[in-house]
């Protein structure tokens, strides 16, 4: 496929995805949900995961959305990638289930400062994950993280700023990188529109 084709598709896609109606978050139940099953407070929550019970209890509550490395710090406490939280309770044919994600029927996650990720592939057993991620203006996951795997991404449209280690990038639409996920990384838009990054991860353990 050409360069000049797979910029088209890439810009089909993103128009796409403007035009999707966010499904319901379901995350603070889900958090809540996984809690109790373990049997923990949320004074224990707090506690193994410093984080102040306030918070968490805001975050259960769907008062409150969590930065990326905040939901992983809390995944890491119940046993659970982030993956484990993406939700909508939107219907997936038999046909469908495991193989195929409808675009009105990907799972989300909204973070804080408007960071918007949907999740591309059907099944968390497999060794690949894609999550579509929409940063607003101004929106960065400002404290860096690490996981295991290691992860590529394409710059869909907008400007993107991310540090890996000690090196930071400037990228813009049509730019694409890779890096290893136990290298501490953070990211963010510096620009005045949204950017729209696409990304592959392997395996899932965001």
């Amino acid at each position: 496929m050409s360069n000049g084709k797979i910029h088209d598709r890439a810009k089909t896609v993103d128009s796409e995805a403007e035009h999707l109606t966010a499904g319901e978050s379901f995350l603070g139940e889900r958090i809540r949900g996984l809690r109790k099953r373990q049997g923990l407070t949320l004074a224990e929550l707090a506690k193994r995961s410093q984080l102040s019970v306030g918070y968490i209890s805001q975050l259960e509550r769907d008062l409150s959305r969590p930065s990326v490395d905040t939901l992983l710090k809390i995944g890491r406490c119940l046993g659970v990638n982030i993956q484990w939280f993406f939700s909508t309770k939107s219907d997936v044919s038999e046909a469908d289930a495991g193989y195929v994600v409808r675009k009105e029927s990907r799972q989300n996650i909204h973070y804080d400062d408007g960071i918007y990720d949907q999740l591309l592939t059907p099944s968390p057993s497999g060794q690949i994950e894609m999550v579509h991620s929409r940063f607003p203006p101004g929106a960065y996951n400002r404290t860096s993280y690490t996981h295991e795997g290691e992860e590529v991404g394409y710059v869909l449209s907008g400007t993107f700023e991310l540090w890996v280690g000690e090196r930071h990038f400037q990228l813009a639409e049509g730019d694409s990188f890779r890096f290893s996920s136990q290298e501490p990384h953070r990211y963010g838009n510096p620009g005045d529109s949204d950017a729209v990054v696409l990304w592959v991860i392997t395996p899932p353990t965001y």
